[in-house]
This record gives structure tokens, sequence and C-alpha cells, in this order.
């Protein structure tokens, strides 16, 4: 019964009177009875969460709620605000407009009362009306959550289409260009298949190079061509200034340098783009292909005459992906085959709608709740239109938990076809208070958990998985984004700015619905122009999935800081920030991401108290970020993340409460003192930059890395100065870190024999060793270490001979090895490891062949080799070469 978003309210009000009885002081009485009233209705609401009705008095009611929770949350911050200003001045017991925020308070507090009661009322009169809603129950405390699936084999029906759009791609005109649209209507697949084509290792090794670009309906030819160019330059920095025609100029002149070329376009609507991207080729004599997909078959005919025309799924197919998605690698259950039959049948055809509905029936094998679903897919789908596929997320949504559902529609906030890193959504909904506290679980772990049942119940995409098999990037469907952008703004969630057809941007005045902004960078411009002010919005959000930054005047920089004096959530990485007065008052934020030219982080952000997660990407000379803020102070704070190394300050004292940071990237070495890391011992994930010989020594800042008990994640980049004095692990360097799970060293250049003290990490159980992390032409570990190592990931090494088995790895599941070419054979003692699954080779030529033979001891061994081997030598082309050797490190992760 208690919608979603009114609950969240509720809750996050009454949080916010229990954690700020101390600031309010002189109206103690009245906003303890409004924290009684608050307590009761959250106490109701609790219980009528239960429930769900589709009462119309229930709808207005929740409006009631909401509109009469702004007001509180708007009176108290605005309290809170005055009371820490006249404190920080001294003016403790000096009278501030007290009078007027007591008659406020009392009047709330009738209000809520008033609504708990007809809440109440409602409910006891039309109990037949409420029906239980699904509980989502975490796991048990210690038990290993096992990430999402993201397997090729989920990709049901498309290995016909791929190999007809592949051969195409391959085997078209051999010099002219020729370009292959992918069409259907929304849902069917398109940007699976062409992702599929896409990650084929045989496009890769037949182009000199492939970009991908998401278009979209709100596209600017210039980020596009901007995209294509990152493909062909780590740094585009130098040409963010130039004109559409120069950056043509630029990117043809290296795409004429190379081989064959492949430009992926994703979601094009209009002829304009196949147009501009068409001249990127001017001199073509190599068959350079466009591959695209559209909604439009008038777009697809424009660009080929004969495009590809996505079939739908046949009714064995869209059973074989219902089953898929619903059982994993199970299988369904010979009682609900039929009807399981029959609800894919009623999908016709539609991917999207077969992966939502799987969604709603999965953990779910009571024949009874099959029959319902059957029944409403026959009722809801209308011939495959739009409408229908919305009904199907509809039903799934239905199905969520409660709490399940806000974290669902708040993923909208991102752009349409956005790569959405799994750790921002998660601080994101920590910061808008959408994840409840427990005393078992932290706030992180529990958000991870909602994240995954999403993915499961195929309402999110998971893109890119950690190499401990947790997501690392997931995306929205279209559909599945239209339809959280749509929800969301009727449940006054959120409010995305756009430009109307009249080129006016809309106002925000509205005290409910305008609670939270997001907007697109190319109308930030006109709308701080306009000088807003609205201090009842609480999240400001600006993303883009281009690496440039928007430079804006300074005076309308300032116009953010003025406009929402009592935000929470300020996300706007792409613009070029600046500090002020103004934004020295912000003592709300919760959450802050900004990028600009720091050389230090201002002692101003000590004063925000409830700050929990601060990201600070600079664009500074500095090598280091020198940190003036005492963010020892911050007891909220549980992130910092920075580009660059951060100097830290020195505690002031070591007594007093304990930093709950969990989150330290990046420090440089010398901020590891022992003062500091004893102040941040809850840390669970540490990344320190700088030059790592002093730090290293037995009696350098290495051993203070005891005093974290709970690291679980460690990086040591090393920043070279000599690569000719050696560097070792101190001895005791296992004792140090007992307790990390993940550890990552770049550029250490430790000797091989260094790498046995990594064996005794009783807990360890990914390590990546990159950039030469260990030197030297041999590794013969030894017996009886890595007891818990289950992924071994090797980058840019010497390595030539490595002896190992299943005494030295018991358990190892996923071996990476890149650019280690001159390494002779991957050890074939490793194929008698139970658990090894998954092999990776990149630029390892040496090491294929016994990588062949380990394969062909294991049964459902997936070994990927890049380039692919092909049978004819002479079909090996130079340039193929060059390209993997020019694109590995952009094309890998990190």
């Amino acid at each position: 019964m208690a919608d979603t978003v009114v609950n969240f309210l509720v809750e996050n009000l009454l949080q916010l009177l229990s954690e700020n009885v101390a600031l309010i002081k002189g109206a103690d009485d009245e906003f303890n009875n409004l924290l009684e009233e608050v307590q009761r209705l959250k106490a109701f609401l609790d219980d009528a969460s239960k429930y769900h009705s589709d009462s119309k008095q229930w709808d207005q009611l929740v409006k009631d709620i909401q509109k009469t929770v702004h007001k509180a949350e708007d009176v108290i911050d605005k309290f809170l605000v005055q009371s820490k200003q006249h404190r920080e001045k001294g003016k403790v017991g000096r009278f501030f407009d007290k009078v007027n925020h007591i008659g406020i308070v009392r009047d709330l507090a009738t209000e809520i009362k008033g609504i708990h009661d007809k809440v109440k009322k409602l409910r006891e009169n039309n109990q037949q009306a409420f029906q239980p809603r699904p509980v989502l129950e975490l796991p048990k405390k210690g038990v290993q959550e096992q990430g999402p699936s993201l397997e090729n084999d989920e990709v049901v029906g498309f290995d016909d289409e791929a190999s007809k759009v592949i051969k195409r791609l391959v085997e078209g005109p051999a010099e002219s260009l020729d370009i292959i649209p992918v069409v259907g209507m929304p849902g069917l697949g398109k940007t699976t298949l062409a992702r599929k084509i896409y990650n084929d290792p045989k496009l890769s090794y037949e182009f000199f190079s492939i970009p991908w670009v998401y278009v979209g309906q709100e596209y600017k030819i210039k980020d596009i061509y901007l995209r294509i160019l990152k493909c062909f330059k780590k740094s585009i920095e130098d040409h963010l200034n130039d004109d559409v025609d120069t950056l043509a100029k630029v990117i043809s002149d290296f795409i004429n340098k190379g081989g064959r070329c492949l430009i992926v376009l994703d979601d094009v609507w209009e002829p304009n783009v196949i147009d501009h991207v068409k001249k990127v080729f001017a001199e073509n004599k190599k068959g350079h292909r466009i591959m695209m997909t559209t909604r439009d078959r008038y777009l697809a005919t424009y660009a080929n005459t004969e495009p590809h025309d996505l079939k739908f799924l046949n009714g064995k197919e869209s059973f074989e992906l219902l089953e898929k998605r619903v059982f994993g690698k199970g299988s369904c259950p010979d009682e609900l085959v039929e009807l399981g039959k029959k609800i894919a049948g009623n999908c016709g055809g539609v991917p999207l709608a077969v992966v939502v509905i799987a969604g709603a029936l999965r953990g779910r094998p009571n024949t009874n709740d099959w029959i319902r679903v059957q029944k409403n897919v026959a009722e809801h789908f209308y011939k495959n239109t739009q409408a229908g596929c919305l009904k199907f997320v509809e039903m799934s949504y239905n199905r969520l938990p409660q709490e399940v559902q806000t974290c669902f529609l708040y993923c909208g906030v991102f752009p349409r076809g956005f790569d959405i890193p799994s750790w921002k959504l998660i601080r994101l909904w920590i910061a808008e208070g959408l994840i409840k506290p427990q005393q078992t679980y932290t706030p992180e772990e529990i958000a991870e958990f909602y994240l995954n049942d999403l993915v499961n119940r195929n309402l999110v995409i998971l893109m890119r998985k950690k190499s401990d098999g947790q997501i690392k990037i997931c995306r929205l469907h279209d559909m599945l984004h239209e339809f959280c952008r749509t929800e969301a703004s009727n449940k006054w969630l959120f409010q995305q700015m756009h430009v109307t057809s009249d080129q006016a941007i809309p106002s925000i005045q509205d005290k409910d619905t305008c609670r939270r902004l997001c907007i697109q960078p190319s109308i930030l411009n006109q709308f701080l122009l306009d000088k807003p002010i609205a201090e009842h919005v609480r999240s400001f959000y600006c993303f883009s999935s281009e690496q440039k930054q928007i430079d804006l005047p300074p005076n309308d920089i300032k116009h953010i800081h003025k406009a929402f004096t009592l935000i929470r959530v300020l996300d706007v990485e792409p613009v070029k920030f600046l500090f002020s007065k103004d934004f020295n008052q912000l003592y709300h934020l919760r959450y802050v991401a900004i990028s600009g030219e720091f050389k230090s982080l201002p002692p101003s952000f000590g004063k925000f108290w409830n700050l929990q997660t601060l990201v600070i990407n600079t664009s500074t000379s500095e090598s280091t970020l020198e940190v003036k803020a005492d963010i020892w102070n911050l007891l909220q704070l549980r992130h910092f993340h920075t580009n660059i190394p951060a100097k830290l300050p020195v505690p002031a004292t070591t007594t007093g409460k304990t930093s709950c940071l969990q989150t330290l990237s990046m420090v440089a070495p010398e901020s590891c003192k022992k003062d500091v890391l004893a102040k941040a011992c809850l840390l669970k994930k540490l990344s320190i930059r700088g030059q790592m010989v002093s730090f290293l020594e037995p009696k350098g800042g290495i051993s203070n890395l005891e005093e974290l008990k709970c690291l679980e994640h460690l990086k040591l980049l090393n920043d070279v100065l000599d690569i000719n004095k050696a560097i070792h692990l101190p001895p005791a360097f296992f004792r140090l870190v007992r307790t990390v799970k993940k550890l990552t060293l770049v550029n250490t250049r430790f000797s091989w024999s260094d790498a046995n003290k990594l064996a005794q990490l009783e807990h360890l159980e990914v390590l990546k060793l990159k950039e030469n992390a260990f030197i030297g032409d041999s590794w013969m570990p030894e017996i009886g270490g890595f007891s818990a190592l289950q992924v071994l990931w090797i980058e840019r090494s010497d390595l030539e001979s490595w002896k190992a088995s299943s005494l030295n790895f018991p358990i190892l599941r996923h071996l990476v090895l890149i650019s280690c070419d001159k390494l002779k054979a991957v050890p074939f003692g490793l194929a008698d490891i139970h658990n090894f699954q998954e092999m990776r080779l990149d630029n390892s030529k040496e090491a294929v062949k016994s990588a062949k033979e380990i394969e062909s001891k294991k049964p459902k061994f997936k070994l990927t080799i890049f380039p692919p081997e092909t049978d004819s030598k002479d079909t090996v082309k130079v340039q193929r070469l060059v390209k993997f050797i020019l694109g590995i490190i952009h094309k890998h992760d990190p």
C-alpha cells in the first residue's frame, strides 16, 4: 500500500530529525512532537508497505504525504543551516527567527497527524483492496554472493543473424565503402546483435580499428567525431576546439594511414549522421565499413537499399531465451514447460519482452504465479507495439520489492545510452537515502545486492564485470530508460531538464516535482543564464559520455552555488568547476563529484559534516593534490576519490571518533603515516601512487599498513625514476596486509622471487600484475601458496619461463596474459586445477600452443586468443598486427 517513494521520503525525514537533535536548540518541544508524529506515520507505512492497492484515494494521499514531507524537509534543513552558521560565529544563544520556525513546526506536526489518521482509516475501510507485496531477503552474512551472468550463450537466436552481418562486413565490396544497417522495432535486440558482432574476434582481426559510437536522438556531429577520434588517439585534448570539418580531416588522415576501418553507429535517428560519418572516408579504396542500428526503416534504406532486417524470435527460440533467463544453467521443471511456452509465445518474438517477463518469473517456481503471468502477457501484448513492451516492464516493476523499486527508477537520472559505473550508482543510491541501514550489512553491501537483483531480473543490463565477477558497468535498455523517466516524473522522484519545442527551459519552481534535477550538458549554460533560485532542489546532476570539460564563465558556475542552498547531491563532473563563498555554505552536501584545475582541496570542505562521497578530478599540472580540509572531522565521509595522488593532512588528534572512510583512491606514499592510517583504520580500499622505493623499505610507510585491519583491496602504482634501482617487497608484507582479497601492482619492478611473499596471503582472491610489476625471465612459485587465488592477471611482462600446477594455485579459475610475448608456454600443470575455467591470451603468441593443449584437456573451458589465429599465414597482414600493438592499452581495462 505504501508507495515506494513516499516511504523512503518519510524514512529520510525521520533520519534527518533523529540525527540532528543536538543542533535543534530552542525549538526542542516542537521538533520532538514532530519527530513522534513522523515515527508513528513511519511505523504505519512500514506495515502498509507489505501491501499494494490501485485505490485512487490512496494515490491522492500519496501526493499529500509527499507535499507535507517536503515542507518538513525544507523547514528542518533551513533551521539546521542557520543553527550551524550561528554556532560557527559563537552566537549559540542568539535569537534568529526562532518564533517563525516553531510555528511552522507545530503546524507540520498537526498536518502529519491528520494524514496519518486518513491513511489509517483508508486501510481499515478497504482491507480487501490491498494485496501482499514481494519481499527481498538479503543472503546470510558470510555467504559469497555470486555476480550475475554475462555469457554469450544467453544471446539466443542471434548466431545466424550475426554470421550474416559479419559476412557482409568482411566479404562486401573490396574497395568501396559499404554501410550495413540493422533495422528493427524497439526491444528486438539491435544493439545486442551489434555488440555481439563488435566483440567477435574475427572482426577485431579483419579491421584496423573499430570505433563504437552511441548516437541517440540528442546527438552532436562534433561529439560523434570526437568519439571516433578517441579510437585513434589516446588523448584528444588538442582537438576539443576543432570544428567538424577539421575533425573529419584529422580522422580521415588516421584512416588513410592504416588499414580497413569499421565504424559502428548505435541508435541512429537522422540521415545527417550518416552523411557526416561518410566524410571521414574521403579516399576510400580499402573496403571500409559502417554498421548502424536504427528503428527507422526509411533511414535504413537511405543508407543501403538492402538493410539487414532483424527477425523476430520463433517460438522455440523465445522459450529457450525465457528458460535461460529464468533458470540460468538449469532447466525448466516439467510442470512449467507448457506454461512457459505459452508465455514465451505470447511475447510476439520480441527478445526484450521475453527477458523482462523472465525477470518477473525468476525465483517463482509456483504454478499459480506462472498462470497469472501468462494471463497478463496475453492481455497486455499489443502486436509488438512499444506500449505493449512497456506493459511488460510495468509487470516486472510491480513485482519488485518496494525498496528496490525506487533504486530501479533512480537509474533513469543517467542519460539514455549511458554506461553507468556500478560504484557511482551505488554511492548515489546511498547519498539519496534509498538504502535503509541495517545492523549486519553496510549500505554498500545492501546496494550491491539490490543491483545484482535488478540485473538478475533483466531490468538492468550488465555491460562489464570486475575480475571478481561483480558488476563493473551497467546500463538501461532504451525502453526501460523511458519507463524509469516517466514513472519517476509521475512520482516526483526526479525531473529531466530539456529544451521544450519553443526552445524554452521549463520552470523549476515547483517545490514538489523539482527536488532532483538532471540536466543535459548542452543546455546547462542557458539554464544558468536565467540565474535560477530554487532552495527546494536537493540534487543536481549533469552527466556526459564525453571526456571533454564544459568551460563556463565563472559567474555562471557560481549560480549553481547560489541557486541550490540546501543541496545534498552535486554531480557535475563534465563542468569545469570553481569554488566560491556560497559553495562553502552548502552544509547539507552528502555527495560531491566535480572536475576542475584544483591544486588543493580548500579548508571549507571540512565544514560539510554530512559528506559521504567526495570525487575530485583535477586537470592541474601538479603531481599531487594537497588536502587542506580537515577530512578527519568529516565523520560521515566513506569514500574519497582523486585522479592524482592526494597529500592528506595529519589528524589533529588520534583520540576521539574513528573516521568511517572505506575508500581512499588515490594517495601519495608520504601520506601513509602511522597516525593517518590509525585514524582511517576501517579502510577497505586503498590505492597508493608515487615513488615507492622509500615507502617499501622495512621501516618505510609500508609498515603502517598493519593499522588497516579491514583492508580488502590494495593497489600500489610506482612512478619510477631510476629503473636500475632495485625494489623489494619487505619480508613481512604478507603480515601487514593479511586481510587483502584483491591486490594490484603496477610498475613496481619486484623480482619474481618476491612473488612467493604474496603466496602467503591466505585471503587473496584476485592478483593483478601490470606494467612490469615483477621483472626477470623465470617464475617458480612455492608449493602450498595462493590458497584462495581465483584470478591471476599478468600484463606487459618479460617473463619467459613459468612452472606451476594445482599445487601452487589450487583453486585458480581465470588466467589473463596480456603482452607476455616472451612467455614460451602456459604451465600445463594448470590443467589439473578443477576450478580452472577460463583463459585469455592477448599478444602472447608463444604461449598459444600450450594454452590450446590445456583447452583440449578441459571440457567447457573458455579460451580467448587475440589476435585470432588464421589457417593461412599469407593472410596475416602487417596492418592488423600494428593495430593490435597500438590499440591494446586503449582497448583493455587498465
